[in-house]
């Protein structure tokens, strides 16, 4: 290709709006456009590594037993009703009407459409396993759309359903799924972690999540390095503490004038954050919840929203905080309250002996609060946000955190959807059974976000081999035929090689080229200049590297090669 004639518009500015570096730089180096808030046009360079990322999953879901499918964009809601999701998905659904005021939405995902397509053909238990997929465009109407293609409104995504007919072929669909995500993630040439997930909207009774490696991922990864454990941060667990060993005191009340935060009031008293018990109040779905922690704990709303099983979770607002404790948020404790206000308390809290906790009264708090004893507990569990050097719950070893982009997740279903819209297969013996479901995605147009996330630096986009636009670009440093002629044979030849091959032909600086070239991310940069008219040698420059190797025209194409091999992990029928 000649970059004379591709559509590549490339920017020296930052768009105002561009918050991290994959948004920044996919603009400037001209890869995407944006249409409207979370919605892209993807230029021709953006859309070549798109069309790559699919084509090795695509392989890869064929190669594990996968047949493709196209779904349609639009769903009727009576499918969604029948689930029971037109109202559990909540605001993100993208909902419409058509001229007849039906209502239907445009799919974020498809477990409702797949399970009536099969439950419709499918009859015997001869039909099963069975695993279909595709790969198109997804919609949810994110509130606050940011960050480019990290969290937009429209999005590619891959989504495959497995049907067994047991427990059994699930796990055997599953792990079938699992290592063909670790084949495709490895071929885009990505580090990345997987980690036990929350199930959210999708449901199921067990997921993990394939977590791109970088620092300004929007996930906390939460791992052991002694152990195999490793969990996304809004499920994450550490060992159970031990019960504090402590002679009871008897609960007094203290002044703490204008001590109002936990850090106020443990230095006030010279006391640990520890021993403080951190009162919140929450409205699930209509009802105010008190929750308990440790005072240098945070609540973990997925894990307590799990807990309460609701759909809308919120703080309570400080009226309602006011109306149940007799007083303002800063002094509030769980001793004393009346009513039906239900105790969640975390596991700390729980084993807790001499605690101090507010008085419910300004200006004032108790001390040797004892949980059980001076207040009730309706519920324990495990609510707070584990961190970095909390104990493994695994071996107990300290753990590690980092920061992770959600590329894909993959979810044990089980019969969620089977059973509440009467998928059934028909075993050996004639009995009707409920087909047993698994559902995988990957978010395609996010992995290509999280590459360049990756893979950057100052100067630009450093694209991974297998899924860069293209593989080499051949920049001749002047304009005279000496020089044009060997750039563009060079260039004919490696096409001819099978290379994909990009000249810059541009009447243009070779420092705009260079800074062009940088800043689109081609692995491999050759330059035909100086070198070459004094000593016949062309100039190779791999993008990751800072150095540049002198190599003959014949040493040039086997090096390419070369590198091109040892970048592109082979396909595996």
């Amino acid at each position: 290709m000649r970059f004379s004639q591709m559509f590549s518009p490339t920017l020296r500015e930052t768009p105002a709006e561009a918050e991290v570096i994959s948004h920044k730089l996919l603009v400037r180096a001209g890869f995407i456009r944006k249409s409207s808030a979370g919605i892209y046009t993807y230029m021709p360079m953006g859309h070549r590594v798109l069309k790559k990322i699919e084509a090795i999953v695509r392989q890869e879901m064929d190669c594990s037993g996968g047949q493709e499918i196209m779904m349609p964009i639009i769903q009727p809601a009576e499918l969604w009703l029948e689930s029971g999701r037109w109202y559990v998905y909540g605001g993100e659904l993208m909902r419409l009407k058509d001229r007849h005021d039906r209502d239907f939405c445009l799919g974020p995902t498809h477990e409702e459409l797949i399970t009536a397509l099969v439950r419709d053909e499918l009859n015997s238990w001869r039909q099963l396993p069975l695993r279909l997929y595709q790969i198109q465009n997804k919609y949810r109407d994110e509130r606050r759309p940011r960050f480019g293609l990290m969290r937009g409104r429209e999005f590619v995504m891959k989504d495959m359903y497995s049907f067994d007919r047991d427990e059994a072929g699930l796990e055997d669909s599953y792990q079938s799924m699992f290592d063909a995500y670790v084949r495709i993630f490895s071929r885009c040439g990505l580090d990345f972690r997987s980690v036990e997930a929350d199930t959210g909207a999708i449901g199921g009774s067990h997921s993990h999540e394939f977590m791109v490696l970088a620092e300004s991922g929007e996930a906390e990864i939460i791992y052991c390095s002694e152990c195999s454990y490793a969990a996304d941060g809004e499920i994450a667990a550490a060992q159970t503490p031990s019960a504090q060993q402590a002679v009871e005191g008897e609960m007094t009340l203290v002044a703490t004038p204008g001590q109002e935060t936990i850090q106020e009031v443990a230095a006030y008293l010279q006391i640990p954050e520890t021993s403080l018990i951190k009162t919140l109040f929450y409205d699930a779905d209509g009802e105010i919840v008190c929750v308990l922690l440790r005072g240098d704990r945070s609540l973990n709303e997925i894990k307590l929203k799990n807990a309460l099983n609701c759909l809308e979770l919120d703080m309570a607002d400080n009226q309602d905080v006011l109306k149940i404790t007799g007083c303002q948020p800063g002094y509030v404790s769980p001793i004393g309250l009346t009513g039906d206000i239900q105790v969640y308390a975390d596991l700390e809290v729980s084993l807790m002996v001499n605690g101090v906790a507010g008085a419910n009264q300004k200006d004032y708090h108790f001390k040797n609060v004892k949980p059980g004893r001076d207040f009730k507990i309706d519920v324990v569990g495990d609510y707070r946000q584990v961190q970095a050097g909390d104990s493994c719950p695994n071996c107990g070893k300290k753990l590690k955190s980092a920061r992770g982009i959600e590329a894909g997740q993959v979810f044990k279903l089980g019969i969620k959807y089977s059973e509440k819209m009467n998928l059934f297969f028909t075993d050996e013996n004639g009995e009707k059974q409920l087909v047993v479901m698994g559902c995988y995605g990957i978010g395609v147009s996010r992995t290509l976000a999280a590459a360049v996330e990756q893979n950057n630096d100052k100067d630009g986009i450093i694209w991974p081999m297998a899924i860069a636009p293209f593989q080499v670009v051949v920049v001749p440093t002047a304009t005279d035929g000496n020089v044009l002629d060997a750039a563009m044979g060079l260039y004919q030849n490696l096409q001819q090689q099978g290379v994909e091959a990009v000249i810059d032909d541009r009447d243009e600086r070779a420092g705009v080229k260079f800074k062009d070239a940088d800043l689109i991310g081609y692995p491999i940069r050759i330059t035909v200049g100086k070198k070459w008219t004094e000593s016949g040698q062309f100039e190779l420059k791999q993008r990751k590297e800072k150095e540049a190797e002198l190599l003959s025209p014949e040493d040039t194409i086997q090096r390419v090669k070369a590198l091109i091999a040892a970048g592109t992990a082979p396909y595996q029928d």
